[in-house]
């Protein structure tokens, strides 16, 4: 594999196709027709892949139970690529998700060297207020990972299906890595299953919204939802007759609970020893379905992979990556709204150096971070974005009026989230917030 994934530094990614066929990654517009009432990120291809996204448009037409999660190290300022995060946990909830919000107080404490205070606070300041005023429901759970019971337990849990070895595959983790840096990577992947624990109505499908660089934690916990379910359906073909039937493997299973089984799945069934051959009921999805059903009822797991979107990363301000250690490549969702505003103003575009060459050659408009700003965040309509899209190109649109377009937008975001956190600090007693003792 060319490309590299790093969910602790920033990733380097100029063709995103690539991703298709290096990690697995489908390419969003093929499910795009499913989803009802789609987010412009959705629309406008800044959400550019997905894996099992189809379960989740399933859900959303029919009215079943499903969940979106994320998380947030809390290392420092809220920014408009965390934004773009918050902005798809919002939208799943409104769809009908049951939504669930991580502060990884644990990644921020093993990778970073923050105390536990400062976790909380910057949890606090920075990203829940941001969060809620954003959107956020009072109906969803947000939690740090210190401080959330289920999630400890089941991250010890899942510790017992992964070695060094897979984690050095995955994260290139060495001789040098901390046993809490690899134990916060267990516990990301108890994030990410806990939705579907019995105490919160079971198995369910769970999509994470992420930028590529977080792909690694999606690929470790999908394997591990596997390996501690109590079964798992598997296709499989007569050697003598060619004939395709489904099997039900248990090792770990009670056989009470392989009998159970038995006795629900309708039509011809061959039970063994630790697996039951079901040679009539040939309905995949169905038999899954009863399998789920069994294996809670007698305790054991029954995880649904988790499902994921991956985001295009936002170009730094001044061209390049966009890094929270250059203040100028990025604008936090608390900058003053002028300084906002002035930050927009001395961007990068992709204009001509003159204005003769602009008229007669057309801007970049896919080279411009401020029609960048545009396209993510500033302009709610897609009409006026094609517009604006079509004038640059054609020359007829210079850089200078498009800035003062986007300054002025940006100044006036910054100004309404400000006073919308405000008043959500006022209301953070109403959310479901689990803090560390």
């Amino acid at each position: 594999m060319d490309t590299k994934l790093d969910p602790w530094s920033s990733s380097d990614i100029t063709d995103y196709s690539k991703l298709f066929e290096e990690f697995g990654i489908s390419p969003f517009e093929n499910v795009l027709p499913e989803i009802p009432s789609p987010h412009m990120y959705m629309r406008r291809k800044v959400i550019f892949g997905h894996r099992d996204y189809e379960q989740i448009a399933e859900a959303m037409r029919t009215g079943a139970p499903f969940s979106v999660m994320d998380g947030f190290m809390p290392s420092g300022k809220v920014h408009l690529g965390h934004k773009m995060v918050m902005d798809q946990i919002v939208w799943h909830q409104e769809m009908g998700a049951s939504a669930f919000v991580g502060i990884a107080d644990r990644e921020a404490f093993s990778v970073r060297g923050f105390s536990w205070q400062k976790c909380r606070e910057i949890g606090v300041e920075e990203y829940i207020l941001s969060l809620i005023a954003l959107g956020f429901k009072p109906n969803g759970l947000i939690y740090f990972q210190s401080g959330c019971g289920s999630v400890k337990d089941l991250a010890f849990e899942l510790g017992v299906k992964v070695n060094f070895s897979e984690l050095g595959a995955i994260y290139g983790f060495s001789g040098e890595t901390s046993l809490s840096h690899m134990l916060s990577v267990a516990t990301q992947a108890a994030d990410i299953l806990q939705p579907q624990l019995e105490e919160f109505s079971g198995p369910k499908p769970v999509v994470v919204p992420v930028g590529p660089d977080q792909d690694p934690h999606l690929r470790l916990t999908r394997g591990l939802a596997g390996k501690m379910n109590m079964f798992r359906v598997e296709e499989r073909e007569d050697v003598k007759t060619g004939r395709k039937y489904l099997s039900v493997r248990g090792k770990t299973a009670q056989k009470e609970a392989l009998q159970e089984l038995k006795k629900r799945i309708p039509g011809r069934v061959k039970l063994y020893e630790e697996h039951i051959d079901v040679l009539e009921y040939l309905d995949l999805a169905g038999l899954e379905k009863l399998v789920r059903e069994v294996a809670v009822e007698f305790g054991g797991y029954a995880f649904i992979p988790p499902a994921s979107t991956y985001h295009r990363f936002m170009s730094g301000l001044q061209g390049g990556k966009m890094s929270s250690s250059i203040p100028e490549s990025q604008i936090a969702l608390t900058d003053d709204p002028k300084e906002g505003a002035k930050k927009v103003k001395r961007a990068k575009t992709g204009g001509c150096v003159t204005l003769e060459e602009q008229k007669k050659l057309g801007g970049k408009p896919e080279e411009c971070s401020v029609f960048e700003l545009m396209l993510f965040h500033l302009i709610a309509s897609d009409e006026e974005l094609l517009e604006i899209k079509q004038e640059c190109i054609a020359g007829t649109r210079m850089c200078g009026s498009c800035k003062q377009l986007a300054a002025e937008k940006m100044q006036e975001f910054l100004k309404d989230h400000q006073e919308k956190r405000e008043l959500a600090r006022e209301h953070l007693d109403e959310y479901r917030i689990i803090y560390k003792d």
